[in-house]
């Protein structure tokens, strides 16, 4: 066992303080992994907020995990020391169900252990990447190519895997074309996988403030929710919208905007009940779908193809110092586009 400086939430919306955590012995097939960098997700705050249910303290947030193997155990073979590797949201699952089997480990049937607020199968809870090590079965880390920064690979392992298996599962390529709902963490990223794919990429958000940097990332165009013209402009032109925010949406007029057989999928998650006319679906047989994160091998295929297209996130890195007042920023949509710790700070 090892014991490692963390930042922790020591209770439900409580602020993030400096701590010790320990991390289990490395075992047979487990890989010590050196943190370098940790990406900040909305959905962080969510669970330290226990804005989705009641949650597991002192709470180690972070899922977005850019390392450097340390040490590995004796029957690892994937992985040896002074590999760059990630960690996204997910350190163990079942392994046997037909989920598992099919590379869906997200979907595992008994449910995966997740990087944090998790109980692991030793027992113990789980603690995510605000942290200077961590210890995972080599099973459910993956590799992050030389063509990668660290600092930027980073979000790729929840924003980048969020984005990614959405666009790859409806079929996203040349002809198709695809809206983004907001341009945040997850926005930016889809937007850029989107274009990288051969898609038409349109952003749709509130405003046009960040529109330029929206066409810069491959939007071919960029409209504002706020004006009633833009439901108008846009009706029946999408195959595929991809909604990243978690903020209530008038769903009837989203689903106006999607052609025959155009599906809406949501990949934000509220924290209050949504509301839907079940009426506003019928016609052009549209649907509204959900998605995960992707399996392990899809997260490899995701990393992968990020390196081969230049797709990073856009961060802005922060010290271990800054993650409360980084937590007011998310809260306030003030980044562009996802803050970054440095783990060397902790």
């Amino acid at each position: 066992m090892t014991t490692v400086a963390a930042y922790a939430a020591p209770a439900a919306k409580a602020p993030l303080e400096r701590t010790t955590v320990d991390r289990r012995a490395v075992g047979e097939n487990d890989v010590l992994i050196d943190i370098a960098f940790v990406g900040i997700c909305h959905s962080d705050i969510h669970q330290v907020c226990e804005g989705w249910g009641k949650a597991i303290f002192p709470m180690v947030p972070g899922h977005e995990i850019a390392g450097v193997v340390a040490e590995t155990g004796p029957g690892v073979t994937r992985f040896r020391a002074g590999d760059r590797v990630g960690v996204g949201c997910m350190v163990d699952s079942c392994r046997a169900c037909a989920n598992c089997k099919a590379g869906l480990e997200q979907y595992c049937t008994e449910g995966p252990v997740w990087t944090y607020n998790a109980v692991g199968k030793d027992g113990q809870p789980t603690y995510g990447g605000y942290a200077q090590k961590v210890v995972v079965d080599e099973n459910y880390v993956v590799r992050i190519p030389q063509a990668l920064s660290l600092d930027v690979a980073a979000p790729l392992l929840c924003a980048g895997i969020t984005t990614y298996s959405p666009l790859r599962h409806w079929n996203t390529g040349p002809g198709r074309k695809v809206a983004v709902v907001g341009l945040g963490g997850l926005g930016h990223v889809a937007v850029k996988l989107a274009h990288a794919l051969g898609a038409d990429v349109t952003v749709l958000s509130q405003s046009l403030r960040k529109k330029d940097d929206g066409i810069r990332m491959g939007a071919g165009d960029y409209r504002a929710t706020a004006d009633p013209a833009t439901f108008e402009d846009l009706a029946g032109r999408f195959d595929l919208i991809l909604n990243t925010v978690s903020a209530p949406l008038d769903f009837g007029a989203y689903f106006s905007l999607l052609r025959t057989d155009g599906v809406m999928v949501n990949l934000g998650l509220p924290e209050e009940a949504a509301q839907l006319e079940l009426q506003s679906l019928f016609g052009n047989r549209r649907s509204m779908s959900s998605s995960g994160i992707g399996g392990i091998a899809e997260t490899q295929e995701m990393l992968d193809f990020c390196a081969e297209h230049g797709v990073a996130a856009e961060i802005e890195l922060i010290g271990a110092d800054g993650i409360n007042d980084a937590y007011e920023r998310v809260l306030a949509s003030d980044v562009r586009y996802r803050f970054v710790i440095d783990v060397a700070t902790i």
